[in-house]
Parts: structure tokens; sequence; C-alpha cells
């Protein structure tokens, strides 16, 4: 129908107000329309809590009129037992005759089954509606279940003339190229993610700590490479404040594995420029965020070279850009 669209929109919608507490479930919405009107709403606040179709259910007022409704939902109900029942039953349960789902689960124990019980049951389920912007909104979740990898985010800054730092030596000062706004946007970034990665000369020549501390929320684990054991005890990824972890080798689909197997959905690579070119050249990468500073270096450590980016979103902030590019397959 050409209204589902609308309704779906809005799903999408309150599925963001879970960007922080849904993960590492997905984040769902949900709404419920009684001839046109929209009588429920909900979504899944946080994860282990009641998912976005029981919220939006235990919204309505007048129970009776479920059995005249649609539900739409942007993510395929769940037909399977975990932190808390089946969607898919209370759906059921409760007698609504409509489902309108946004996409699919690709999570094993759902995967199209949450909608095979649903029809079984004779409702009517329509598939597929804003599919690309449903896949979109939780692309990190399904990149983990699909591809057995986190989502990967590439982060720098630099120049306006394409270097990322000044050639420099431990215990020099990088070149400063953010804000204290562009800073808190960075720890706000890391807050969304569950892991932030950085190579060995970063470690040694910044000492990051890598955290939250400017924005409210859980620290990233933090993820290293120490090939040669040049790391020093003294570091603060070694502070035993924030769950750590240093490879000590350097093979990303290996390191991206073990991530996977520990439940990572999401990594930030913030550097070095030579950590971000090995994942570029890789194909590894699913997302870059980049911010030029207005400065002109004239020389230093050059920004890795980009291949099969496409620019999706740029934006000024403080006199500086900020460019989102996704990685084209």
């Amino acid at each position: 129908m050409f209204v589902d669209p609308k309704y779906m929109q809005r799903c999408i919608q309150l599925a963001r107000c879970g960007e922080m507490g849904a993960p590492p479930n997905p984040m769902v919405g949900a709404v419920i329309v009684h001839n046109g009107i929209i009588i429920g709403e909900g979504y899944h606040r946080r994860c282990g809590g009641p998912h976005a179709e029981v919220n939006a259910i235990r919204s309505v007022r007048d129970e009776t009129l479920l059995k005249d409704s649609t539900i739409y939902v942007s993510l395929e109900p769940c037909s399977h037992y975990g932190k808390t029942p089946p969607c898919a039953d209370l759906i059921i349960e409760k007698g609504i005759p409509r489902v309108v789902v946004g996409c699919m689960d690709p999570f094993a124990k759902v995967n199209g089954q949450g909608i095979r019980k649903l029809r079984d049951a004779g409702i009517e389920v329509v598939v597929g509606v804003m599919e690309n912007e449903c896949l979109q909104l939780n692309r990190k979740f399904i990149t983990f279940h699909q591809q057995h990898r986190p989502w990967v985010i590439l982060k720098w800054a630099q120049s306006e003339d394409g270097f990322i730092d000044a050639e420099r030596l431990p215990g020099e000062k990088p070149v400063k190229f953010s804000t204290a706004y562009t800073q808190t946007l960075v720890h706000r970034m890391r807050a969304m993610n569950q892991a932030v990665m950085v190579g060995t000369r970063t470690v040694l020549l910044d000492n990051p700590t890598l955290t939250t501390r400017m924005w409210e929320g859980a620290n990233p684990l933090r993820v290293s490479i120490d090939r040669n054991g040049v790391i020093s005890e003294s570091v603060h990824l070694k502070d035993n404040k924030v769950p750590t972890v240093i490879y000590n080798h350097g093979d990303l689909s290996i390191i991206l594995n073990d991530l996977y197997k520990r439940g990572i959905q999401s990594l930030i690579v913030e550097g070095g420029a030579q950590l971000i070119q090995h994942f570029m050249d890789a194909g590894l990468w699913d997302e870059a965020r980049i911010e030029i500073a207005p400065l002109v270096l004239g020389s230093g450590v050059p920004i890795p070279q980009m291949k099969n980016a496409k620019l999706v979103g740029e934006a000024v902030m403080d006199e500086r850009k900020i460019l989102n590019y996704i990685r084209e397959m």
C-alpha cells in the first residue's frame, strides 16, 4: 500500500532512539496503525529489555483495536526465546491481522522464521518496505552476522594539503587538527561502537587512552598491534582500566575474526596512516570519517589513499570539514 513507507519511516525514526542502549541487539522501531491512525509506538530501548513490538503493543490503550490493525516493524519479528519471549508469538496472540516488515533479520535463530511463523498463523505479512533504509539502520548488526566480522570505520584528521601528521619523534606533540567540539564528536563515536584500534606507532608516539571521557557511555574495547614487543608496560593501553587486546601479529583477517568471536560488531580504526592503509588495501573497511582542518603543513605523513570510496555526507563544524565515505562493493 502507498501509505506503508510513511509508517515504516516512523519505525526507523523510533529505532534510532535506541542507538546507545540497544547494541549489540539491533535497533528496531514498531508502529501500530488502526484505520489510518497511529495507536501505538515503541522501540528497542536496551539490550535485554522488551523488544520494539512489545513496547508498541503495551502502549495501545484499547487492545480490542489490535484485531483490526497493522503493525509496522523495521526488522523481522523474532521467533525464538532469548532474553525475551518471541515477538512473533505475541503478535499472533494479540490477533493482529497484518504485519509490514522493513527487512529480514540475518540472525541465524530468526532469518525468515519469524515471517514464516506469522504466515503459518494466517497473518498477512508484507516484507521489504523501505528495505535499503532498514538494512542501513542496522548495518553493523547485519555485517556482523552475514560477514562474520565487525563493521569497520576508518577515522582520521588531516590538513588541507593532505597530511595526517608531521614527521616527529616519540615525545614530540602531534599537530592539533581537532577542536574541543570535534574531539567530543570522536568520543561520542567511540561510545556508539564496541572497539577502537590504533597501530604500534600511534601507541608509541601519542600514548592514547582511547576512552569516552568526553562523552557519557561505555568505553570501547581497546585494540592494538605489537609484533615486535616494543610497547612498554607504562602506556595507557596497559593500565588495566579498560578491557584491551594487543595482538602480536598484523594479520587483519585473523584480528577481525577474533573480534567477531568476542562479539564485537563495530570497530573504529583511529590510526595511524599505515594501519588505515592496510585496512584499505585489504578491502576490510566499510565507512570512513575524515576531519579536514584549515591548516597547511607542506610536508609530513601523507593521508591514506582511498579506493572504491563514495562520499555520502559532508558537514562544516568549527571551520573543520567532516566527510563521510562508504566503501563501494
